[in-house]
């Protein structure tokens, strides 16, 4: 008979511990350019989408409510990379864009994939079969709190 709850056998404790290394392998490469690794994520949509979402709209993307991703809007802003302004359509909508300096610093981080990949020694076909897996299961577990 196994014991279930033992630790080096949860699922769960498996990928906090990878998340925790991940971080720890995006730390000195973001401090590079005056980043945290939220903020890093919400460049990332930015770059992606550089058609002002709003700050709802950006908080679904990332799975973040608007009390997390307000500070980081505001240190983000405070650096001179995105810009908030309210929606001409709907002053109750706060939109997010990237400013000049935002979309420039794009091209100054393109390696930080590159650098990260090769830090974890996997392959690219088992990067994106661990990408599919952990999003798959993201996205259940969302789907069944849904319900």
């Amino acid at each position: 008979m196994t014991d279930d709850l033992v630790l080096r056998r949860q699922v769960c404790f498996a990928l906090y511990a990878a998340s925790r290394a991940l971080t720890d392998v995006y730390r000195p490469i973001l401090d590079e350019h005056g980043l945290t690794y939220p903020q890093y994520l919400v460049l990332l949509v930015l770059w992606e989408h550089d058609d002002a979402p709003t700050v709802s709209e950006l908080g679904g993307q990332l799975r973040l409510d608007s009390g997390t991703l307000s500070p980081l809007l505001k240190r983000l802003e405070a650096a001179g990379l995105v810009v908030r302004t309210r929606s001409a359509a709907d002053e109750r909508r706060v939109e997010v864009g990237l400013t000049d300096r935002g979309r420039a610093l794009r091209e100054r981080m393109g390696d930080v994939p590159r650098r990260v990949a090769t830090a974890t020694g996997l392959t690219e076909t088992e990067l994106v079969f661990l990408h599919g897996i952990l999003t798959r299961v993201t996205e259940t577990i969302h789907r069944q709190k849904e319900q």
